[in-house]
């Protein structure tokens, strides 16, 4: 008696999200088509709505063990440049580090450094 209860109370539940939610958060299937698994096979049913069904709203990231909040979300800077740009400001860098190491290696032989 009390299973059958809880598998009502489990489908009436998964119904009433499938229900209420909007189009844009449904995967795989229609609302429609999930309604029908849900009513026609109502344990498998429901399990599949909540497991692939339904799309979740993004969660904050945790807290860390330490107790204190975790840090923002900061995304990551996108590198806009073409390959052949990244190439040459390679290429500016290495040269600009062989001058300087020149520029040093001068230095030395005439005593300066």
């Amino acid at each position: 008696m009390l299973i059958s209860l809880a598998m009502l109370a489990f489908s009436v539940v998964t119904l009433i999200d499938i229900i209420t939610r909007e189009e844009g958060q449904v995967k795989h299937l229609p609302k429609f088509g999930w309604v029908l698994i849900a009513i026609l096979i109502p344990l498998l049913g429901g399990i599949l709505w909540w497991a692939i069904g339904r799309e979740y709203p993004e969660r904050a990231p945790r807290a860390a063990a330490t107790g204190y909040p975790a840090a923002p979300f900061v995304p990551k800077p996108v590198d806009t440049r073409t390959t052949e740009q990244q190439l040459a400001d390679l290429d500016r860098e290495i040269e600009a580090e062989r001058l300087r190491a020149e520029i040093a290696r001068r230095k030395r032989e005439r005593g300066e450094a």
